[in-house]
């Protein structure tokens, strides 16, 4: 297969910026494609090239297949990178960017289909002799049948979207009482998001662990494993914190649960990166689900193996990378990242949206961020809050724990509130020290709103002068949705 000269960058955010580096490093030109409410982005500013494929709107601009391939050829790509979220996952996407005759960069769209499904990838699974969470699978989808599959299984159990992920179209029932309810307000959820309102029903483990394993299929259709990540650290279902490698894992358990995700990856002749995620329990692993694209959290991975996993995806897409078996990869030091959101973690989380006047990452050594925003830009409230990460490595867990919070300290972000805050109080946990924390860590120890601090005298007027000086500079950008200026001075 011919070298890529221009890929088409299907996303938006840090992961399109993410990716345009990526392809910067390989000599590959970029064609964004991107929506009306992202002109003016990071990403648009470094692609080689944009496309508009359509308004804010999802459903007419990153999740229209039409309008992203229309773009795709119009600025003259080969091939397609979808990123994650959108349509990284959507099979029909992948099917029609190869019928258009571009290259997806990801699985097949039969893989996507096989393991992306989250029914099929159990049933796959089931025949594989693979540890499942008990549950219910079946088509039969008359609410109350799936009452009484619930109550079969026993409460607590939890409905969750067939075609879904990122905690869309999850609901946790307790009791009877409250199935009917909920099952329905999922399958609302899930036909709104993803297309389908398939839901199926499985045991909630109320002390379980989230830990997944990163694999890679090369260009030969060989599969293997690049460790774990542990991802216990969720709010609603989608996780803040993430860190490689797990600190609950022996390295007997490990390596089954290692085989286990190259067992399940290669049924699905997998490609490409992908991730199969676990939940363990009392020393007992169970798969929870496969996710056939790229992960948010794959730069840990990166951090502790000295790979690069999107230029392995686009040289993979290329027919180029092999898995050469006489190197070793073996995991170094510990990497954890966090998520950084833009919303007030004074008030429970909720959204803060409005222009950027200023954001400083602290430099230093093994120190990474990845963010789709720089000064001068606007949080929209059109899409997700997620506006960096800030990933560190050290030699070891309580090493990189450190460092992560005087980064966190460090960082300087005007204009919005982020959950800085938040982050730093959750890692300074005891039981996160410990790496004890489970996926109730979060609902358990910070159900409510973090305390705001009081600003000293200094702090107000450096506030006062910073307020000053964005009124200044903000008065030729247009409308902020929201000051955030009222009572704080910034993010952190």
């Amino acid at each position: 297969m011919a070298k890529f000269t221009r890929i088409a960058v299907a996303n938006r955010g840090e992961v399109a910026v993410r990716i345009i580096k990526a392809c910067e490093e390989l000599g590959i030109e970029t064609v964004l494609l991107h929506s009306e409410a992202d002109i003016n982005s990071r990403a648009y500013r470094m692609a080689t090239k944009t496309m508009c494929i359509g308004p804010a709107a999802t459903a007419e601009s990153y999740l229209n297949i039409k309008a992203n391939i229309d773009g795709a050829l119009a600025g003259g790509a080969q091939a397609v990178h979808p990123g994650f979220g959108f349509l990284s996952e959507n099979a029909d996407f992948a099917e029609a960017v190869t019928k258009a005759g571009l290259v997806f960069i990801g699985p097949s769209a039969d893989s996507i289909r096989s393991l992306g499904d989250k029914v099929h990838c159990k049933e796959l699974a089931k025949k594989a002799g693979l540890p499942l969470v008990p549950g219910y699978q079946g088509e039969n989808q008359d609410v109350v049948h799936l009452i009484t599959q619930a109550e079969k299984i026993g409460f607590p159990v939890i409905v969750k979207a067939a075609a879904g992920g990122g905690g869309r179209g999850m609901k946790l029932i307790k009791s009877s009482a409250e199935a009917g309810e909920l099952i329905e307000s999922a399958q609302r959820e899930a036909a709104s998001a993803f297309g389908s309102p398939k839901v199926f029903l499985e045991k909630y483990l109320d002390r379980a662990k989230h830990i997944e394993f990163q694999v890679f299929g090369d260009s030969t259709g060989n599969v293997q494993h690049f460790f774990d990540r542990e991802c216990s650290v969720q709010r609603r279902h989608q996780k803040i914190i993430e860190e490689a490698t797990s600190p609950s894992l022996t390295e007997d358990l490990r390596r089954r649960m290692g085989e286990a995700a190259c067992a399940i990856a290669t049924l699905g002749n997998y490609k490409g990166a992908g991730t199969v995620e676990f939940l363990l329990q009392d020393g007992e692993f169970y798969l929870l689900e496969v996710n056939t694209r790229l992960q948010v959290e794959h730069p840990v991975t990166e951090e502790v193996l000295g790979v690069d996993l999107v230029k392995m995806q686009i040289l993979t897409a290329q027919g180029e990378f092999v898995h050469d078996p006489k190197t070793i990869r073996i995991p170094r030091g510990h990497s954890i990242e966090c998520r950084i959101y833009a919303e007030n973690p004074y008030l429970g989380g909720v959204p803060s949206t409005g222009l950027l006047g200023k954001v400083q990452w602290p430099e230093g050594p093994r120190r990474r961020y990845e963010y789709g925003f720089d000064e001068g830009d606007t949080i929209t409230p059109y899409y997700d809050p997620m506006i960096a990460k800030v990933i560190v490595w050290d030699e070891n867990r309580p090493r990189a724990i450190q460092k992560m919070i005087k980064v966190l300290q460090d960082s300087v972000v005007f204009g919005v509130h982020t959950n800085i805050p938040y982050l730093i109080e959750i890692l300074s946990h005891k039981e996160f020290v410990m790496g004890t924390m489970t996926t109730r860590f979060i609902e358990t120890y910070f159900s409510e709103p973090i305390k705001e601090p009081a600003l000293s005298e200094l702090d107000k007027k450096i506030a006062d002068g910073a307020l000053a000086h964005l009124r200044g500079a903000g008065s030729d950008q247009g409308t902020v949705s929201q000051s955030p200026w009222t009572s704080y001075w910034r993010g952190i």
